[in-house]
């Protein structure tokens, strides 16, 4: 087929692209190799894989979809993006899936060879939607992509069913093409992945390459895209997934500590890929035990501490929940352990492929009696790497177990990572006890295990082994300096509050969290947690292009929470707290500080949208200002806006807190989906 018209290239700031298919088709190798085109051309991305949690879920059904959306621009963005500006359906059950998402005016690539009347009334259609009408309101580009692939590969000898295979690699092409994607990494991946295999191979990269090339001749396609890398600080990218980002993070913290690693995991979703990392890094002095079960795990990682390594656990909620006495057991012993909750959609196996951050007040209170400990939560996927190292020099430090929160949105997703020079890491010093630091009634040299630091509040780490600082371990409750069993009420009060003092101790150390709040006038403050950051701050973006004034912090310390954080909340007349829980950091905060926070909550499984979030602090502004409900327009305006027009908004705000007066709020109820 010879083209005969010319092709215009047309700038675009920002784009949004999905994947869909069944969850055999290969969406998510698809989707992560045009992220990693994506990746080396420069661009800023952000990524949303989205499957089943079946190994295979029945093929051609709604369950059964499997998608990855990616959010590319050349400026910096902060989420996946809300709605997708191109689907690519590789079914008629991707096609239904994910129309809902797909605003008007969008491209959609469906591939044709599955629209057969079994298979769309299998989901629901009585007609073929592509020959009804009902996807006017879209650019509709109707391809057989599976026949196309099968034809393109032919020369390999290959059965239908293994050549449809590929079928993903030429709508691979085909998209690569669309964007100007370079494609040489792709074609070095499929070389090395399917070395072995040279059918397989050769199969792959001919159907990337028709794809590529049926764009360049055919006539479907009279427009192509460029996004233009973005402008970014200096130094050396990689992209980078949370759950990498996490594992990297630990391994650095350790070495900064100058301490082995020890993991003891059993493998659960979303949180196994941290394990599978790790058993990658033995030559940084990584052992990774796959245990027979939960408790196991984090048995063998607090034995590890106990023998002077640094002890990580990792699992998702459920785990979390079986790992609790353990971990208890650890704030007892008072020994460095790091814990890594995933957290996926509960309660009990809820949806394992899913998002939620619903495990922040069982990590604070999950545990029988007194047994505070330090709570952290990373914010992006690179941040997880950040947040490991911080998590690694609390729990060393203070002697104490550490709890990292990140969930499936971080762990799978992607963004660019700066990656930093060893040298700017921090410092940790394990400071292990060499030598007897007391002596006994009679001037004898003598080891006292919970002799404490009187900064820190952290007991004294010996190695087992170590002579002359043999000393008892155990879940009871131990002696105030000595560690010997103690049934003694004032000491278990003492013992009690130290524990406590320790853990507030933590917020010595930590930075004092910073406000965006550019010119220091806004009423209304948002507060976030967690993986909420990205689309909190495309909301807000959002709202400060219609021109109304937000303000906006993040926690990454949950407990003990910034020694400004009370001061910043009173400072403003309104403080929104968006979760994907039903407001647990919103009753927390209730409670420390008094100031009735406003909380929207949603929980369904996916992250939060930059438009709805923008819609309810548009609305909140508005509200706080006296605007009465129907001459607002602030919210609606705000959630309207489309491509780059919200997002070149920069942050530079107050970092001080000052007061612009003080409210005791009202409760504004935003419950359900808008």
């Amino acid at each position: 087929m010879k083209r005969t018209v010319t092709i215009e290239v047309k700038q675009l700031d920002r784009v949004v692209i999905r994947f869909a298919g069944d969850s055999g088709d290969g969406m998510q190798l698809t989707g992560d190799r045009f992220t990693a085109e994506t990746a080396s051309f420069g661009n800023d991305l952000s990524t949303l894989p989205n499957f089943p949690a079946e190994i295979r879920a029945p093929a051609g059904t709604l369950p059964g979809v499997s998608s990855f959306q990616l959010h590319f621009a050349d400026h910096d963005i902060l989420t996946p993006g809300d709605a997708p500006d191109v689907l690519i359906a590789m079914n008629p059950a991707a096609l239904k899936a994910n129309l809902k998402d797909v605003p008007r005016g969008a491209t959609l690539i469906v591939d044709t060879a599955d629209f057969t009347a079994r298979n769309l009334k299998r989901i629901g259609y009585d007609e073929n939607p592509l020959e009804t009408g009902e996807l006017d309101a879209y650019h509709v580009v109707p391809l057989n992509l599976t026949g196309m692939t099968v034809e393109s590969v032919k020369e390999f000898g290959l059965t239908r069913k293994d050549a449809s295979r590929a079928k993903n690699m030429y709508a691979l092409g085909l998209v690569s093409w669309l964007f100007q994607r370079p494609v040489e990494s792709t074609i070095t991946f499929l070389q090395t992945k399917f070395a072995g295999k040279p059918d397989i191979r050769d199969a792959n990269i001919a159907a990337f390459r028709a794809g590529y090339n049926f764009g360049e001749t055919a006539e479907e396609f009279s427009v192509r895209y460029e996004v233009k890398p973005a402008s970014m600080a200096a130094g050396t990218y990689r992209n980078i997934s949370g759950n990498l980002a996490l594992a990297y993070g630990l391994v650095a913290g350790a070495q900064r500590a100058g301490l082995p690693l020890v993991l003891g995991a059993y493998p659960i979703t979303p949180a196994s890929d941290v394990l599978h990392e790790l058993s990658k890094l033995k030559r940084f002095n990584v052992t990774t035990i796959q245990a027979e079960d939960e408790i196991a795990g984090v048995g063998a990682a607090l034995g590890a501490s106990f023998g002077g390594a640094l002890g990580v656990t990792t699992s998702s909620g459920p785990g979390i929940s079986l790992k609790s006495e353990t971990i208890g057991l650890g704030v007892m012993l008072e020994l460095p352990l790091v814990v890594c909750d995933i957290q996926r959609a509960g309660p009990s196996t809820g949806m394992p492929t899913k998002t939620e951050q619903a495990d922040l007040l069982q990590v604070m209170f999950g545990r029988n009696g007194e047994a505070p400990l330090p709570v952290l939560a990373a914010q992006s996927p690179a941040d997880c790497f950040a947040i490991a190292v911080e998590a690694a020099r609390i729990a060393i430090t203070y002697r104490t177990p550490v709890i990292v929160l990140s969930d499936g949105y971080l762990a799978n997703g992607s963004e660019p990572w700066k990656i930093p020079a060893v040298a700017d890491l921090p410092t940790i010093e394990p400071n292990f006890t060499l030598e007897p630091n007391a002596t006994n009634d009679k001037g004898e040299p003598t080891y006292l295990p919970y002799l404490r630091d009187p900064e820190t509040l952290a007991r004294a780490w010996a190695v087992p082994g170590t002579a002359g600082l043999d000393h008892r371990i155990g879940g009871l409750e131990k002696e105030d300096k000595t560690g010997n069993i103690s049934y003694d009420p004032a000491n278990h009060d003492l013992m009690i509050r130290t524990r406590q003092a320790k853990v507030d101790a933590v917020a010595r150390s930590i930075p004092p969290i910073e406000v965006d709040d550019p010119d220091g006038t806004a009423k209304v403050l948002v507060l976030g947690w967690g993986s909420t950051y990205g689309p909190i701050g495309a909301g807000v973006r959002r709202v400060r292009a219609v021109g109304g004034k937000i303000a906006q912090a993040h926690l990454r310390h949950l407990n003990p929470f910034p020694s400004n954080l009370g001061d910043l909340i009173r400072s403003y007349d309104k403080v929104l707290v968006p979760e994907m829980n039903l407001g647990q950091l919103a009753m927390l905060l209730r409670a420390k500080y008094l100031v009735d926070v406003v909380s929207y909550a949603q929980v369904r499984g996916m992250p939060l949208g930059a438009a709805e979030l923008a819609e309810v602090i548009g609305n909140l502004v508005e509200e706080t200002a006296g605007i009465d409900d129907d001459a607002r327009h602030l919210g609606s305006a705000a959630a309207g806006l489309t491509h780059g027009e919200a997002l070149r908004t920069e942050p530079n705000g107050r970092t001080n807190g000052q007061p612009n007066g003080q409210s005791n709020g009202q409760l504004h109820e935003s419950e359900g989906a808008r």
